[in-house]
């Protein structure tokens, strides 16, 4: 078994106003709409990081968590 790779916050003291937004963005939404955004921002992150190496490894990492 690979040990997982820990990451280090990027926001600055600021995780929890991301996560805020984030609990913001779904207010209203039904679950269809709740995992269409999901799906969206998974989508625009993983552009915005523009490597697919990154990505797949932090799919795998993201991976790793669902079945703690």
């Amino acid at each position: 078994m690979s040990a997982r790779k820990t990451y280090r916050s990027g926001f600055y003291g600021r995780g929890d106003d991301v996560y805020d937004a984030l609990l913001e963005a779904h207010e209203g939404l039904d679950e269809a709409g709740s995992r269409a955004l999901n799906a969206r921002l998974v989508l625009l992150l993983a552009n915005r990081i523009g490597d697919a190496d990154e990505v797949r490894e932090i799919i795998a990492t993201a991976r790793s968590y669902a079945g703690s």
